[in-house]
């Protein structure tokens, strides 16, 4: 996303008048939810001040700070763990846009994570896993994107170690053990990870093809 992220984290990045964080918090707090955990990296300082305690949006913010250099995903939400509690909590990357809506849902007793896919855009063809009803397999036809929103239970961290490391492997030794449902989501979903594709986004909802309705 360079030359756009060299003084602006991702998720401070703005399309359809606001940054793409507002987006995703304006949905949770729809939602119901009543706190957040932001993970802060780059410039994660701009996060912070842009946010505050969430009053703006009726939620309570947490921060889990990596540092300057980020743990990938699953090593930030390792990291977070004590911050999020023992029960399932929703994970959304700061690098997406949707109109998706949180739903209340209960994770099955055996399972570990549910995950949102979606149709493979353009710069993914290929996809990433398969969905057989409400399960997540590894293969199948067809291969659907992950759309980097997920609802994780803390036990499928229960192994790892502080430090960075990602989420996907945990996913697909999930996915293996037949512990990972999901839903194919036919709404809005962009993956803004290059200059193009926000400049995309941003033309979309200037057509009036706008974010979620605000709370």
């Amino acid at each position: 996303m360079r030359p756009l992220t060299d003084r602006v984290p991702k998720p401070l990045l703005e399309a359809g008048g606001k940054p793409l964080l507002d987006h995703h918090l304006a949905a949770l707090a729809a939602a119901g939810v009543a706190r957040v955990v932001i993970n802060l990296a780059w410039r994660g300082a701009l996060i912070r001040k842009h946010v505050g305690d969430g009053s703006a949006w009726g939620i309570e913010i947490v921060y889990s700070d990596e540092g300057e250099t980020a743990l990938e995903t699953g090593g930030g939400i390792f990291r977070a763990l004590d911050a999020l509690g023992a029960e399932p909590f929703w994970v959304v990357n700061g690098d997406v846009w949707t109109d998706y809506r949180y739903p209340s849902i209960a994770l099955e007793t055996h399972d570990l994570a549910h995950l949102v896919l979606v149709d493979n855009p353009q710069h993914h063809p290929h996809g990433d896993f398969a969905l057989d009803g409400t399960r997540v397999r590894l293969e199948g036809e067809p291969l659907l994107t992950f759309s980097g929103i997920g609802l994780y239970r803390p036990a499928l961290f229960g192994d790892c170690d502080a430090g960075a490391f990602p989420l996907a492997p945990l996913l697909r030794e999930a996915m293996a053990e037949g512990r990972v449902s999901g839903e194919r989501y036919a709404g809005r979903w962009f993956d803004v990870g290059t200059p193009e594709r926000l400049a995309a986004l941003r033309a979309a909802l200037a057509a009036g093809e706008g974010p979620i309705a605000e709370p």
